[in-house]
């Protein structure tokens, strides 16, 4: 019994939502910072013959992008945390004022989701027993520990993420050749990116192949699209 208990437990420590917040906004980062920092780089290194403007402008995009990165994801979840805490205080007065209400509302939601009337009924009554505002805001309202909003994690992640990827091309303007810098930026920002994907998909257990095919996809094509408005605009990207 305790090793079936002990496989239950293991089990479930495999499973990777937990990660889903601080690993969806480390991925953005990194691939913000990527493509960004090296976009500009690529930009600078078309149009320049000395190494200092690039590393200049490079390294100035690399520190806005990261504070820009910080701050919105930062301001973006707390927005969304703002809207939790007021429907939980919503909650809170909801079951003060009309809690048999709200006992029937938590009833037929275990109802939709399989249980018998009579059964759904008794468990919604433990659970507003042991802690009925914990029972509603997790099953009425979504919210858990898992979805809940962390702006400060988020936006330490979103802001460490994008300063990792954009170091990546920083240093290839650094210590690469100058001449013909914009093909290694644009060579090594696919090989960033490919390292990006498959190292997210490897912390998330999702499909290595897919992710790496996915982030090549799209980070190609916004490169190119980059490269596309300079040279419609008759500026060397």
């Amino acid at each position: 019994m305790e090793d079936h208990i002990s496989n239950a437990d293991n089990y479930l420590d495999n499973h990777y939502i937990h990660r889903s917040n601080w690993l969806r906004a480390a991925v953005l980062g990194a691939n913000d910072g990527i493509l960004s920092t090296a976009s500009i780089a690529i930009g600078v290194a078309a149009a320049s013959d000395v190494r200092d403007p690039v590393v200049l402008a490079t390294l100035a995009g690399l520190v806005a992008g990261a504070l820009s990165m910080a701050a919105g994801e930062y301001v973006s979840v707390s927005s969304q945390t703002d809207i939790e805490k007021s429907d939980i205080e919503r909650e809170i007065v909801e079951l003060k004022e009309m809690p048999e209400i709200e006992l029937m509302r938590l009833a037929e939601i275990y109802e939709q989701r399989g249980l018998k009337k009579e059964t759904a009924l008794m468990v919604a009554k433990e659970f507003t027993a042991h802690d009925a505002l914990g029972a509603h805001v997790r099953d009425e309202l979504g919210i858990n520990e898992i979805s809940q909003a962390k702006p400060i994690q988020a936006a330490l992640a979103s802001g460490a993420s994008f300063t990792l990827g954009g170091v990546l091309p920083f240093l290839v303007t650094v210590f690469f050749p100058l001449k013909n810098m914009e093909y290694y930026l644009y060579a090594s920002a696919i090989l960033f990116l490919i390292i990006l994907g498959a190292l997210a998909a490897k912390t998330g257990g999702s499909n290595v192949f897919k992710a790496v095919l996915r982030i090549v996809f799209w980070g190609t094509i916004a490169m190119g699209i980059t490269a596309a408005v300079g040279y419609l605009f008759g500026v060397n990207v």
